[in-house]
């Protein structure tokens, strides 16, 4: 190629490589002629001669079956891939069992520089991550947060504003006994919708309100929401943590209602009395279940592909903001809290 272009190798070298010491005009040249010969460089040679990996890393420990059935991680997921493919970056995709294994794997990838930074979310009570990383002098984005030190900058969205939103919405129309199923108390965008719940409950004294951790397990939903459903004063909304746990509950609850054991359920037939029921994850499930599940709903591939945008300006040297709340979700209102409630019988009525 340098005897073709009359250059030395040299600057054929440095045009293909992006780096200073050539006009634009010969790395276009160059780039030019790469493209006529069918030449491209070796992924392994280039990494020889570059402190870069071209590859970001992505270790969250959740389990396999959360991945396979919420639909917000595989869309953010998607998001990453789409910012990221755009600048030349791949995706190193490594799921983990434990906090333990994600740190050790924090770890292993500083140590043999096998990627250029990390992408971080589900952030914990005392997380050890972001300090970890810190350390290891691996750059790293959260999704969620903000990092209470402020060690690793952050995109999150407003899940107080979210849940006020949803409990102003039960509230008009109606309802005054609501249970909240939630997934982790540990994670930091459970604790910030506990407190929202909390709050709105005693500012407008309602009747009766519950928090309970699921650990995202739709059967925990279900048997949780049955047994908040008997006796004499049962609660007539419930706002659950994913769509998975809201469609289970709402699946053995019709399940009962058809059989005819409709205990706790007024008697009425399905869908007639069942209670309100929100998600805060939005997919086609919710669309598709009968009676159809309001949800909020946040794009999450958008989501994904802002956080990537952001530690792609970090990785290249940019100034990024610490901490930004971004997207605010939007309550698709349904079948499943289209009913009223009259306050003098807590039975839905049409």
């Amino acid at each position: 190629m340098a005897q073709e272009l009359g250059i030395s190798q040299t600057a054929v070298s440095f045009a293909i490589n992006d780096r200073p010491g050539v006009s634009d005009e010969t790395k276009r040249r160059v780039k030019e002629a790469a493209a006529a010969m069918g030449w491209s460089p070796a992924y392994a040679a280039q990494a020889l001669g570059s402190s870069k990996t071209m590859t970001v890393g992505f270790a969250p420990a959740r389990s396999a079956d959360g991945f396979q059935t919420e639909s917000f991680m595989l869309h953010f997921m998607a998001g990453i891939h789409s910012s990221l493919s755009t600048k030349g970056y791949g995706l190193l995709y490594r799921p983990c069992a434990s906090l333990t294994e994600e740190l050790a794997t924090y770890r292993d990838w500083a140590r043999r520089r096998r990627v250029d930074g990390v992408i971080l979310v589900d952030l914990r009570a005392d997380d050890p991550r972001p300090a970890l990383l810190t350390e290891l002098g691996l750059p790293a984005v959260l999704a969620g947060g903000p990092d209470p030190v402020l060690n690793i900058p952050s995109l999150s969205i407003d899940d107080s504003r979210t849940m006020r939103t949803i409990l102003d919405h039960l509230a008009q129309m109606g309802h005054r006994s609501i249970a909240y199923l939630s997934g982790d108390e540990r994670l930091d965008y459970s604790q910030a919708r506990v407190e929202a719940f909390r709050s709105f409950a005693h500012k407008h004294a309602l009747e009766a309100s519950s928090v309970d951790f699921t650990d995202f397990d739709p059967a925990t939903a279900s048997a949780l929401t049955q047994s908040k459903l008997s006796g004499p004063h049962p609660f007539t909304a419930f706002i659950y943590e994913n769509e998975t746990m809201a469609a289970s509950s709402m699946r053995v609850l019709a399940e009962v209602m058809i059989r005819g054991d409709r205990g706790g359920l007024g008697g009425k037939r399905f869908p007639h009395g069942l209670p309100a029921m929100v998600s805060f994850e939005d997919s086609f499930v919710c669309e598709a279940t009968y009676p159809s599940i309001t949800a909020v709903h946040r794009d999450a591939g958008q989501y994904g592909t802002k956080v990537a945008n952001l530690l792609c300006r970090l990785l290249a040297g940019e100034p990024v903001s610490g901490n930004r709340r971004i997207l605010t979700p939007k309550l698709v209102v349904r079948e499943s809290t289209r009913l009223t409630v009259d306050p003098n019988h807590l039975d839905p009525v049409f």
